[in-house]
């Protein structure tokens, strides 16, 4: 069945409205290059997030925070055609209800089917759909493809002990903002302090207070910062706590198979070792 995705306009993203319009999304790829060829890299700050670590996992009520500031905020201009709504109810991830994923997916989304000839509520079959209407990137895997964290001469020495930091890079570009702004060739340019270059031409997303969390938890904007890249790390790699098991296993077996090998190289060779030293005796 050949299905195209067209989203729902939420209150959320009414309000995004007002804050970013296409003219100024569009520019977004040539303020990119410009920046990166000014060669200024961003101040990236260090997030302590839950899902670092060997042993770490995500924290699955920061994932359905996440998500909400993404649907009501950032959805409005960037999509996640990757990932498949039903996964919101994956164990490890947001792990929410199936009626609940059902009835997000109901009220927020709407596909247009082929075979109906209109447009049908979204099933937790579907994906999100993808948004590039305002020439703003898809965000799926957003968090895998930035590396926060790099090092002297590019060796990535600080990624080894503080990870790729790509939901850091993100959480500081939605915080790095300064309030300065300018314009460049037509469009209006932000300054951030995390943004290659220093200056966006994504106005600030965030604020303390838009998004009022179903939980009742505090809704400043570092925390909402920190959330949704939370939940854009989990969208760009939902099966992270399971890979972090099946890597431990294999570590533990790897040491084992070391210690049986070491012993029965022992063994084998103790007989050829001992014959040696008497023969050097003699």
């Amino acid at each position: 069945m050949a299905v195209q995705t067209q989203r729902r306009l939420s209150e959320g993203e009414r309000k995004m409205n007002g804050k970013l319009t296409a003219a100024s999304a569009a520019a977004l790829a040539a303020a990119t290059s410009a920046a990166l060829a000014a060669g200024g890299a961003g101040s990236i700050h260090d997030v302590s997030f839950p899902f670092e670590g060997p042993f770490g996992t995500y924290d699955q009520f920061q994932l359905q925070r996440g998500l909400q500031v993404y649907t009501e905020t950032c959805a409005v201009c960037h999509g996640l055609k990757y990932v498949p709504l039903r996964t919101l109810g994956d164990s490890g991830g947001p792990d929410l209800p199936d009626d609940q994923v059902r009835a997000y997916a109901e009220q927020n989304f709407e596909v247009f089917d082929a075979e109906l000839d209109d447009f049908r509520p979204a099933l937790p079959t579907d994906s999100f759909p993808a948004n590039d209407s305002a020439g703003a990137p898809d965000l799926s895997v957003m968090a895998k493809a930035r590396a926060g964290f790099h090092g002297p001469y590019g060796l990535g020495l600080n990624q080894f002990f503080r990870g790729m930091g790509g939901p850091e890079y993100i959480a500081s570009v939605l915080t790095g903002y300064t309030g300065e702004e300018k314009e460049e060739a037509g469009s209006i340019l932000y300054e951030n302090t995390a943004f290659p270059g220093g200056w966006i031409s994504m106005p600030p997303p965030l604020e303390d207070g838009l998004v009022e969390y179903q939980d009742g938890h505090d809704s400043s904007l570092h925390h909402m910062a920190e959330d949704v890249s939370a939940f854009l790390m989990w969208a760009a790699e939902p099966k992270l706590a399971a890979r972090k098991h099946t890597g431990f296993l294999g570590v533990v077996f790897l040491a084992l198979l070391s210690v049986l090998m070491y012993l029965t190289n022992k063994k084998l060779w103790a007989p050829v070792k001992k014959g040696s030293r008497r023969q050097a005796a003699d």
